[in-house]
């Protein structure tokens, strides 16, 4: 009779252990909804200045505008390079800027 009545009270305080880290998980998942819903928001990710539109050159401005272009655009992939770095953008928008500064 004994045994039977220590596997009943195994069985109760299983069953109490459960509902308790049940209503644990659950208070704590609330409170890390409310701490997320409190953090800073994800700043927006800044557009890059427009590349300048390519004019048809004259023959003597031909080697200028080639080299201004270029240097506009390794600035604009400087600064979207130090943006990734930071962790502002993800490797896929990364890559999206990428092929827009580079087309």
């Amino acid at each position: 009779m004994s045994f039977l009545r220590r596997a009943g009270r195994v069985a109760v305080a299983s069953s109490i252990h459960g509902n308790v880290q049940r209503r644990q998980r659950t208070r704590w998942a609330a409170e890390d909804q409310a701490r997320a819903a409190q953090a800073q928001p994800v700043p927006p990710i800044p557009d890059l200045p427009p590349l300048p539109p390519q004019a048809a050159p004259a023959a003597s401005a031909a080697p200028a505008a080639p080299a201004a272009s270029m240097d506009l655009k390794l600035e604009q992939l400087t600064k979207l390079g130090e943006l990734k770095n930071a962790g502002v953008l993800t490797k896929a928008e990364f890559e999206t800027q990428k092929a827009r500064i580079l087309a």
